[in-house]
């Protein structure tokens, strides 16, 4: 007779091998078709051509995908049958992880930020740091344990493991608030991509990235999702790669990256010496400073204010007109006028912001940080550098625990823990993703060093007539990516005139590099795989939470519906908040980085003390959990909600009191859940210890 175990091995090798078979395959489809549009473009192809094949296949290939993997069973739909091998899981789960954040501006932030940062950013190392310490987490406390409860969403942990039904509730709350905040940024991401690559304007281009999100996972959930997402990761492990290693070894004949990039950095502390000393720079410098002050006049008397450049505007175009000046010149004063803001809240608003900028770029080096600093400022200098030490490195750490802490409670990530076989399946996917993660970021902060000196050696001291075209059509995509202006009139292109977005700073590698314009489609492509995964995955929370957690379990089951019907409707919600998120995208609400970042505070405030202590405390109660999320999730909320600029900015005067005024302990509001974490793990505690059932009376026996 078969040993039926033998059989089953043998079974699960052969299903290895296939899967195997299918990514080689696949891998060398794509270096393949990279090959044959190098060839096209060198034959003569346009660019214009480039960008669409890109787009539009790479989307195919995921949309294909997805349709294949289309399933109605709950089982596949939800977790993809519990069966995805530990090292493609992991692939996914970098995928899932590698979103536009990490792909498009991490890079970018430690090109603005430096490693360390400044006294009101912290550097971009703490991104590094902090999400990485944060899969040492999931492994050690999170994920081993859930995959051994073999549920489907992570508000069902607290629904099992509590009982009752507000905990499950809040816990869906709070999964869809930090998840939609999540999403929002992926699907800006899309259509800043979708409309570089294509031309179209950047809400059309949304709308084109949010079809492939939608056929990825609309149909086959999870079990679509996830290879998806494998393929995607080729595409993204590519599309970073290849530009980092060619700077580097066009920079230093070494496409080692990660192992050559400090030799720049040297360099770039030689070119950082010769701008400060600059008068050109100087220049720059005092033109910044007395457009801020000008800002700043007005805002003393906004409504005057605002009269008087209406009044200036309409004077400029009667004394055109009086010279018979040329239309053009007409038309453009036409225009600025406007432009003009319509009422004095919203000029309040603008200039505020417009202030603020000036003020930020009327500093050494356009406010950027030096690259090879610890930290800003010196322990043992002057007062004021004694605080900005001490502020840099209190925020770095701050935020580095927030994205540790929160990357264990990421409800979409700790979801694809639940597809794995098993519980050692589950510990050595993170392992896998780990691996996964860290071919990327270790080459992240060599990008930044690398691009940083190509702008300072080859763009700085250019002429303005001489700028290339890739520099136009970014600023036309939107003026915060790329911004260069000649503020002190030599023609001259200086560093602080130059202003680089940080989501600008990965997708134009190429083209500031010179590589051919392929390249820049294929790190397009692979910022379109990054943002398009992490959005199915939270797309799919999302609507988990909502449809399944909220609208069924949280009846406390007494609506009956079928497994299937669960699958369908949770379909429809997936749609209906795919395109709620596109709605807030299209207004360009923030940065890719700042959103990501306000979403790991929230998740890390609502979801982990009560996590951690349930798992691993058995007098964690009901209540304890309920109010400690609770309390967790209203103290982040709060602290980010009271310093967003719209909130301060509309608030009427009479009410300003409903807010934090001023920051707590100098604490970036990013890194809320530095006081969110704290309170819902001491309210989880204090309240378990008072609703904590006495123990039984002892049982007495009595002899006969």
């Amino acid at each position: 007779m078969t040993d039926p175990h033998r059989s089953g091995d043998g079974a699960q090798r052969a299903y290895l091998w296939r899967l195997h078979r299918i990514l080689a395959l696949y891998v060398a489809g794509v270096l393949a078709f990279l090959a044959l549009m190098t060839w096209a473009e060198r034959q003569g192809l346009s660019r214009h051509w480039i960008g669409p094949i890109f787009l539009f296949l790479t989307v195919m290939v995921y949309a294909g995908i997805g349709v294949y993997g289309r399933t109605t069973d709950a089982e596949e739909y939800y977790v993809a049958g519990r069966r995805i091998p530990p090292m493609y899981n992991g692939m996914a789960a970098a995928a899932d992880w590698m979103s536009a954040a990490s792909f498009i501006s991490l890079s970018g932030a430690l090109y603005l930020q430096g490693f360390s940062g400044t006294p009101g950013q912290a550097g971009g190392l703490a991104y590094l740091l902090g999400w990485t310490g944060g899969f040492c987490l999931v492994a050690m406390l999170i994920a081993p344990h859930l995959r051994a409860m073999g549920l489907y969403t992570v508000p069902d942990f607290f629904h099992v493991r509590f009982g009752g039904r507000w905990p499950r509730v809040i816990a869906a709350l709070a999964a869809v608030l930090c998840s939609f905040t999540y999403v929002v940024a992926q699907i800006y991401g899309v259509g800043l991509i979708a409309s570089r690559l294509t031309g179209v304007q950047f809400e059309i281009g949304i709308m084109l990235g949010l079809g492939g999100v939608l056929l990825c996972s609309f149909l086959g959930g999870m079990r679509a999702i996830t290879w998806t997402q494998v393929a995607q990761y080729v595409v993204l492990l590519l599309a970073f790669l290849i530009p980092v290693s060619w700077l580097a070894y066009k920079q230093l004949g070494n496409p080692l990256a990660p192992l050559v990039y400090g030799q720049q950095i040297s360099k770039i502390a030689d070119l950082e010496a010769q701008l400060l000393d600059s008068p050109a720079e100087h220049q720059v410098v005092q033109t910044y400073l007395r457009r801020a002050q000008d800002f700043e006049a007005r805002l003393e008397d906004v409504e005057g204010a605002l009269e008087r450049e209406r009044e200036k505007g309409r004077e400029r175009i009667r004394t055109l007109r009086a010279q018979n000046a040329d239309v053009g010149l007409i038309v453009t004063a036409s225009r600025e006028l406007a432009a003009l803001p319509r009422d004095a809240a919203t000029a309040r608003e603008r200039w505020t912001r417009e202030m603020r900028e000036n003020y930020e770029r009327a500093r050494p080096l356009g406010g950027l940080p030096l690259q090879s600093q610890a930290y800003v400022g010196d322990p043992h200098g002057t007062p004021e550098e004694q605080r900005d030490y001490e502020l840099t490195r209190r925020n770095f750490l701050a935020l580095m625990f927030c994205l540790m802490v929160g990357t264990a409670g990421l409800p979409h990530l700790l979801t694809r823990y639940y597809t794995l076989p098993s519980v050692s399946g589950a510990r050595a996917s993170v392992a896998w993703s780990l691996f996964f993660i860290a071919l990327l970021y270790l080459s992240a902060p060599a990008l930044a060093v690398l691009v940083k000196f190509e702008v300072m050696q080859n763009l700085v001291g250019s002429s303005f007539e001489a700028l290339p075209n890739w520099m136009a059509q970014w600023a036309r995509v939107d003026s915060s990516l790329l911004s260069v202006e000649d503020v002190n009139g030599d023609g001259i292109v200086q560093f602080g005139e130059i202003h680089l977005g940080a989501d600008l700073i990965m997708l134009a590698t190429p083209e500031l590099g010179g590589l051919p314009y392929v390249v820049s489609g294929l790190v397009a492509a692979g910022g379109l795989a990054a943002a398009l995964s992490t959005a199915d995955g939270l797309l799919l929370t999302i609507s988990n939470a909502l449809v399944r957690d909220l609208y069924y379990q949280g009846s406390g089951g007494r609506r009956h519906i079928s497994a299937e019907q669960r699958v369908i409707l949770t379909k429809f919600a997936l749609m209906a908040v795919a395109l709620s998120a596109a709605f807030v995208a299209a207004l360009k609400p923030s940065d890719i980085l700042p959103m990501v970042s306000a979403s790991f505070s929230l998740a890390a405030s609502a979801f982990v003390p009560a996590m951690v202590l349930g798992i691993f405390w058995r007098g964690t109660t009901r209540a304890g959990a309920v109010w400690g999320m609770l309390a967790g999730l209203g103290v982040a909320l709060y602290y980010i909600v009271s310093h967003l600029p719209a909130v301060q900015i509309l608030t009427p005067g009479w009410l300003a009191w409903l807010w934090v005024q001023g920051l707590w302990w100098e604490i970036q509001p990013i890194s809320a859940g530095v006081f969110g974490v704290p309170v819902g793990l001491a309210v989880t505690l204090l309240v378990s210890r008072i609703t904590r059932p006495p123990p039984p009376p002892p049982r007495i026996r009595l002899e006969m």
